[in-house]
């Protein structure tokens, strides 16, 4: 299928930096108050250089978009101030939340051997947890969210891992992933930010964190 039509508006993506449940080997899920560590902040500080790299000489005006997190709203508030935009116009959002985990949320990993099964190459949840989403689950949530925009300026989004990997898929118009049942954009390590316009996608900046982590 095609990617969506975002009317030649840039959509600029990242997930949150580094926060103290991705340090722990803790299963953040849809936990909304995990905040950034030092490294965390510092990828978001690396996000924001770089996106101002990309827009300099006259970045446009933008609109600012997060998961409702207290770690997107973080990642969010130190690319703003790289690109000379007010975090106070900020929309959040639920539906752009990180994958649900049910009973596993806040759960470390190590105490789920032998229960999740974590598909390593793709870096993907192969499980799904007890009372908790599938990545269909996300499509679906996200499906909704994009019905209703109407993409008249450039914007920063920041979410989450997964979710921001199924958005791009969506965005893209990437084919379901045979096994999970919708599109998933490629992994990127922590403090990546993409480009996707019109639904084709341009990595703007490579982090150095891990993969993905819910």
């Amino acid at each position: 299928m095609s990617g969506i039509n975002t009317n030649g508006k840039r959509l600029f993506i990242a997930r949150h930096g580094e926060t103290i449940f991705n340090l722990a080997a803790r299963i953040q899920g849809d936990h909304v108050h995990t905040p950034l560590t030092r490294a965390g902040f510092a990828q978001a500080d690396a996000m924001g250089r770089a996106l101002a790299l990309h827009l300099a000489p006259n970045p446009p005006a933008l609109d600012l978009i997060a998961s409702d997190t207290d770690r997107a709203l973080q990642t969010l508030s130190v690319v703003a101030e790289h690109v000379g935009a007010d975090w106070h116009q900020a929309r959040s959002d639920a539906r752009l939340q990180e994958i649900d985990m049910g009973e596993w949320g806040g759960v470390y990993y190590r105490d789920l051997a032998g229960k999740l099964e974590i598909d390593e190459e793709e870096r993907l949840f192969a499980t799904v947890a007890p009372g908790g989403e599938d990545y269909r689950d996300i499509a679906k949530r996200l499906e909704h969210w994009l019905a209703e925009q109407n993409f008249t300026r450039d914007a920063v989004l920041i979410s989450h891992g997964m979710t921001s990997r199924v958005l791009r898929g969506l965005l893209v118009g990437a084919d379901p992933h045979p096994r999970f049942g919708a599109p998933i954009a490629a992994g990127l390590p922590q403090g990546s930010i993409v480009q996707i316009c019109d639904g084709v996608e341009e990595i703007i900046h490579t982090g150095g964190g891990e993969g993905e982590k819910a």
